[in-house]
C-alpha cells in the first residue's frame, strides 16, 4: 500500500473518530434544545473540564442536543469505517465527501471542515501520477524526505489529539489559566496541522520515489 493511500485512510478515519467525540459530547448534554445553530459539544459548568463555557464548537441543523449527537456518532462511525475500508476505491472520495457533509450539519465540529478538504485532496491523488508534485519536487528532495512520511504523520496526529484532550478536559500539567491554555490548544492545533502538511508532501515524495525504482528494475530486467 503506497503513502498516499495510508494518509487518506487514516486522516479520513481520523475525521470519523473527532466527529464521533463531538457527538458523544453533545448527547450526554440530554434531551434539551440546542437553542440555535452554532452549539458547544462540550456543555458548560461540567466537573471535569475548565472550560466553564463550554467548548468544541460545532454547527448542526438539529435542534436537539440527544438527537444531534446520537447523528453525530452514527455518521462518525460511518466515516471512519468507510474511509479505513473504502476510500481508495472508485467512489470512495465522493462517498466520503457525502458522508463529511453529513457530519458537518449534524453537529461533528467547524474544526473539521479544513481536515475533510485535506483528505479529499489527497484521495484525488491515489494512484495517480503525482506530475506536478514530481515537476516541482527535485529528486534531491525527494529523497532526503521521502522516508520521513511516516514519523510525521504520527507526530502530526499526536500534536492534534493533544489539541482536541485540551478541548475536552482543558487539562496541561501546571497550567490552569484558560488564556493560556486557549493558546497551547491552538498552537497544538496549528503545529499539528504544519506537520500533517509536510507529511503529505514527503507521502508523495514516498511514493514518486517507489515509483521511480520500479522503473528502474523493469528497465533493468528488459
Amino acid at each position: 500500500m503506497n503513502a498516499t493511500k495510508i494518509i487518506a485512510k487514516t486522516l479520513g478515519a481520523l475525521t470519523g473518530i473527532i466527529g464521533f467525540n463531538h457527538g458523544f459530547f453533545e448527547a450526554i448534554q440530554g434531551n434539551h434544545a440546542t437553542g440555535g445553530f452554532v452549539i458547544n459539544a462540550v456543555g458548560k459548568g461540567n466537573s471535569w473540564t475548565v472550560w466553564s463555557n463550554g467548548g468544541e464548537g460545532a454547527f448542526t441543523i438539529i435542534p436537539n442536543f440527544l438527537v444531534t449527537g446520537i447523528l453525530t456518532m452514527v455518521v462518525g462511525a460511518l466515516l471512519a469505517v468507510w474511509s479505513a475500508g473504502f476510500i481508495h476505491t472508485k467512489k470512495g472520495g465522493t462517498v466520503f465527501l457525502l458522508l463529511s457533509s453529513m457530519l458537518f450539519l449534524f453537529g461533528g465540529g467547524v474544526a473539521q471542515i479544513p481536515f475533510i478538504i485535506l483528505t479529499w485532496m489527497v484521495t484525488a491523488q491515489i494512484n495517480k501520477p503525482l506530475d506536478w508534485w514530481k515537476k516541482n519536487i527535485s529528486e534531491n528532495t525527494q529523497m532526503k524526505i521521502a522516508k520521513m512520511w511516516a514519523g510525521l504523520l504520527i507526530t502530526a496526529y499526536l500534536m492534534i489529539f493533544f489539541a482536541l484532550e485540551l478541548a475536552i478536559f482543558g487539562y496541561f500539567p501546571n497550567v490552569t489559566d484558560v488564556a493560556t491554555l486557549q493558546i497551547i490548544l491552538y498552537s497544538s492545533l496549528v503545529f499539528g496541522g504544519v506537520i500533517l502538511l509536510c507529511a503529505i508532501v514527503a507521502g508523495f515524495a514516498n511514493d514518486l520515489q517507489a515509483y521511480l525504482t520500479q522503473n528502474q528494475k523493469v528497465s533493468s530486467i528488459g
